[in-house]
């Protein structure tokens, strides 16, 4: 008999690890034990050698679903060590904590059967999980993952729950999560003034819901993650009144399906997105609208829905009897977090839903739906929340694994990292830290995490924007226990991020990155947004960028795209020629009714009028001129998204006739583009054809200037970042035309191009400096 000391580590608590180390050790005829700690699974077995080799083999190729094994250490027992007659399970030990937390996951089909039974003692119980799905970190408060240390700690287990949770045979053992109608979370009806709803004898709480969205009502249904708002998605009625009271008027809304087949209906669905759709995340995919139609309201402007698959036992019933695909967006006010609890959702939701669908299981972690859409034949994060948060995310080879920081994020689209023991773990998206409830929910989840994975950084690192709240809580915090502070510059965390997902060296040498997005703090307070950097992970040069342009009003300028349209057109062109020349144009004769005069004098003096290399403000520019959200958008790429919509029919059609640009002292000039652009505009071209033009002007100037610096650079891998890029015509067709030159080009695919996923390269930037810092501010 031989003994060895198993150390299994990664995602390996919550997701039936131990159920299957115990099974597998019955068949492989081993004595010994397995439980849970701080750091994962550890495993005591005995038998013959070849027996546990076999053993840690099949460790490694079946592991549980919803399991992800980063290592297995084995190392001998001594002959000291008491042999067991059998192989057991034992309670979970505390200690340092080094494992990871599991993602929320989708309903199994196991689950789901046991639900839709009648004979099934669960039959209907909308809580109904195992192993291989329900909660994970929405439910969890500290690890290890035991039920105690969860909020299904105030429902303790009917006798029957117990058996099975006790039962390593069964798929429930030491499911955490586990209840039933008899023991667990209860669901309940109520009206918008928090009274209970009467139900018949034959109309359980979740089929009067079903009637009540069938006759046209808004309810408020809490999940599993947060607390949504759900209307027929094909009843423009009840959508316009959502969008009303929601205060959220343009913004496309998410959209739940019963299954694939009702999806088919209204979208088209590749092999791809088809596995995005039925994956264990559940995530909403975004797809080209195809065949019927919804109400107009769901997606204005757009050539595109954004679906999403039952995904809790809750969502299966309500979507089960309904012939349409219901809306269901996020429980609050434009902008503002979701909400997660019952009084909360009354006090914040009982001017917009009509009724309440709530359960009695607290919601520990605000988890969004996450968004992903395929782009370049990959799928394309867009905003990383359930299902995917907190995975564990491995750092390139040559990365230090002893170091521990937190990175603090941007403003927007906030999320935050925690680098430990050669790992990160990026939050769920938080969302627009000016908003002062998300900013409260983004302090409350950094101790929330801190807590739950034990971790003290030794490090934080920060935008180097100096008014961003999440930047200057960094600063504070650093002071506050005497560590050293790193600023990083936004666009090089963008490149960073990508280099690092794709796992490239720490010292694998600089790439040729591209960062286009809206603003970003650059040097000497310069505003930044279309960027060619030569980066590593410790530092960048600028090669080459977009003509620094005003930006009238500032911040204003980001809301109304007219004010973007007059600075370009006064900078590439001059407004003198401008209104002699193209006096004709709607859109000169649009800006000559505004204040045009004053905001030249702004822009003279320097006065709230800041320079901007933004790509995001040219994409608004050209929008404006052509009249779309020329007046003001109602969400951040409106302009762009509407206008990406515009050009996707006529986009392969005019791959041969885009506009020009020039190129000088390692700027490049739109005055060409303007030229020809407006030209067009004179000539009657449609509208739809010189969006599509502008695209591909814009994918071949990127990929000329990409291609000429990596040539001068002695440089083969290019890097695609910044939200500009999750625009799919322009990513598609920068990235093809940069492949024609021979380069590699690479996106990114599991964190988002936006800012959601500026935190995980802040982090890697910071350990690949931390040897060179001092307890300091180091820019």
């Amino acid at each position: 008999m031989t003994g060895e000391r198993i150390r299994v580590t990664g995602i390996v608590q919550g997701v039936g690890f131990r159920p299957l180390v115990w099974r597998l050790a019955q068949e492989c005829g081993l004595s010994g034990q397995v439980w849970n700690d701080a750091e994962g699974v550890l495993i005591q077995a005995w038998g013959s050698t070849e027996r546990l080799d076999e053993f840690v083999r099949r460790l490694r190729q079946e592991p549980p679903p919803l399991a992800h094994i980063d290592s297995i250490q084995r190392t001998a027992l001594t002959d000291g060590c008491a042999v067991p007659d059998a192989f057991s399970i034992r309670p979970s030990l505390e200690g340092k904590v080094r494992t990871g937390v599991a993602a929320d996951a989708a309903t199994c089909a196991a689950c789901l059967a046991d639900v839709m039974d009648p004979a099934n003692r669960r039959y209907r119980y909308p809580f109904a999980n195992c192993t291989h799905c329900g909660p994970r970190l929405s439910i969890v408060r500290v690890v290890p993952y035991d039920r105690t240390n969860t909020s299904m700690a105030s429902f303790p287990m009917c006798p029957r729950c117990q058996a099975e949770y006790e039962d390593p045979a069964d798929r429930r053992f030491h499911a955490q999560p586990n209840a039933c109608p008899e023991c667990g979370p209860q669901i309940w009806l109520e009206n918008a003034a928090g009274e209970p709803v009467g139900l018949d004898e034959d109309c359980d709480a979740i089929e009067a819901t079903v009637r009540l969205i069938r006759a046209g009502e808004i309810v408020a249904i809490k999940g599993i993650g947060g607390v949504h708002l759900a209307c027929d998605a094909t009843d423009a009625g009840a959508v316009d009144r959502l969008r009303a009271r929601k205060h959220r008027y343009h913004k496309a809304l998410a959209l739940l399906a019963r299954d694939i087949a009702m999806v088919r209906r209204y979208a088209r669905i590749s092999e791809t997105e088809l596995a995005l759709l039925t994956d264990t995340a559940a995530p909403v995919v975004v797809l080209d609208a195809e065949g019927e139609t919804l109400a107009p309201g769901v997606a204005p402007g757009q050539g595109t829905l954004g679906f999403m698959l039952p995904y809790t036992p809750l969502h299966h019933l309500l979507m089960r009897h309904l012939k349409h695909p219901v809306v269901l967006t996020s429980g609050n006010r434009s902008e503002e977090p979701q909400t997660i609890d019952n009084q909360d959702a009354q006090r914040r939701l009982g001017q917009i839903a009509d009724y309440f669908l709530l359960h009695d299981r607290d919601i520990v972690n605000r988890l969004d739906d996450s968004v992903l859409r395929v782009i370049d034949g990959k799928p394309r994060m867009l905003r990383r929340a359930r299902g995917y948060a907190p995975n564990l995310l491995p750092l390139p080879p040559g990365f230090p694994t002893d170091r521990r920081i937190l990175a603090m994020g941007p403003e927007l689209k906030n999320t935050f990292c925690l680098l430990k023991d050669g790992k990160a773990i990026l939050s769920q998206h938080m969302g627009d830290l000016e908003d002062a409830a998300t900013y409260e929910d983004y302090r409350l989840n950094l101790d929330l995490y801190r807590r739950l994975y034990d971790f003290v950084p030794e490090l934080i690192v920060i935008d180097g924007h100096p008014n961003y709240l999440s930047s200057q809580l960094g600063e504070q915090l650093a002071t506050n226990a005497d560590l050293p502070l790193l600023k990083v510059q936004h666009h090089h965390a963008h490149i960073a991020s990508c280099m690092a997902e794709h796992g490239m060296a720490m010292d694998c040498g600089p790439v040729l990155g591209v960062a286009l997005d809206g603003l970003g703090y650059g040097d000497a307070g310069q505003l930044w947004g279309g960027e060619f950097l030569l980066a590593d992970y410790r530092g960048f040069e600028r090669l080459a960028h977009f003509q620094p342009i005003a930006m009238p009003g500032g911040a204003q300028a980001m809301r109304e795209p007219w004010r973007n349209t007059y600075a370009h057109l006064c900078a590439c062109l001059g407004w003198e020629r401008v209104s002699s020349a193209y006096a004709d144009l709607d859109i000169v004769r649009y800006l000559k009714a505004k204040p045009i005069d004053n905001m030249q004098k702004m822009i003279d003096a320097g006065l709230n009028s800041p320079l901007a290399s933004s790509a995001g403000r040219l994409f608004d520019a050209v929008a404006g001129a052509l009249g779309v959200c020329r007046d003001a958008v109602a969400y951040e790429g409106q302009a762009a998204i509407e206008f990406e919509c515009l050009a996707a029919p006529y986009f392969a059609a005019q791959s041969g006739s885009p506009y020009g640009f020039h190129y000088e002292h390692r700027v490049l000039h739109w005055r060409p583009l303007w030229e020809a652009l407006l030209a067009d505009v004179r000539a009657g071209v449609a509208t739809g054809v010189i969006a599509a033009r502008f695209h591909q002007a814009l994918a071949f100037t990127v990929a000329r200037v990409a291609g000429d610096l990596c040539r001068q650079h002695d440089r083969e891998t290019v890097v695609l970042s910044g939200g500009v890029l999750q625009n799919r015509l322009l990513l598609e067709r920068t990235a093809e035309l940069l492949r024609e030159q021979g380069l590699v080009v690479l996106a990114p695919t599991l964190l988002p191009a936006n800012d959601g996923g500026l935190s995980f390269g802040q982090a890697v930037i910071g350990a690949a400096r931390f040897q060179e810092l001092t307890p300091s501010v180091v820019c």
